[in-house]
């Protein structure tokens, strides 16, 4: 068996930590959105439901929102009309795709100059105070939140066609083997 500590790489850092892991709910996102029509990604399946493409848009604005000149203005820029990111959806793959790099590429960029010195650091959202720990916290919550609705609208819409995302059923045993002897990463 082989000592947990010398397979795994680990971090003790959590900027770094906090970036792997919206790293990986992009290419979560991503992967789940390939498998959509284009039809598909304005539908919303009522009124007080989002489309994909409407997330897409809501999760952009809060990112280029939040994390431009993060430590020296407020979070929320008086340019942002967060109301119309869900009023006025975008109408294209190519304009939501647009979006949705905008939005990660001014997140990314931002945590790239963050280190965990950082992390008491105060910085305001709304005027509310908040350390810089707390806002990468808040913007990984965030994310897992709307990334998680776009899977499931996504699965929905690929019905059968669907390619799993994460472990498939019946098949944690294999899967923790595959972990385990390094030829499979849950990250």
């Amino acid at each position: 068996m082989h000592n947990l500590f010398m397979v795994l790489e680990f971090t003790s850092s959590y900027v770094k930590d906090s970036t792997d892991t919206l790293r990986h709910y992009k290419r979560l996102a991503e992967r789940a959105i390939e498998q959509v029509s284009d039809d598909k990604l304005t539908f919303a399946p009522d009124a007080g439901s989002n489309s994909i493409a409407t997330l897409v848009k809501h999760l952009s604005g809060n990112m280029g929102s939040r994390w431009k000149d993060f430590l020296t203005a407020d979070g929320e820029k008086p340019d942002r009309n967060r109301d119309a990111e869900f009023d006025q959806p975008v109408q294209t793959r190519a304009e939501m795709m647009a979006a949705w790099d905008a939005g990660w590429k001014q997140l990314f960029e931002t945590l790239s100059t963050l280190t965990d010195a950082d992390l008491p650091r105060g910085v305001r959202i709304r005027g509310e105070a908040h350390s810089v720990m707390q806002a990468i916290t808040r913007q990984n919550t965030h994310c897992a939140y709307h990334i998680g609705q776009i899977v499931y609208l996504s699965k929905q819409f690929a019905s059968d066609q669907w390619k799993i995302l994460s472990v498939p059923r019946g098949k944690s045993a294999e899967y923790n083997a595959n972990v385990a002897s390094g030829k499979a990463s849950q990250r």
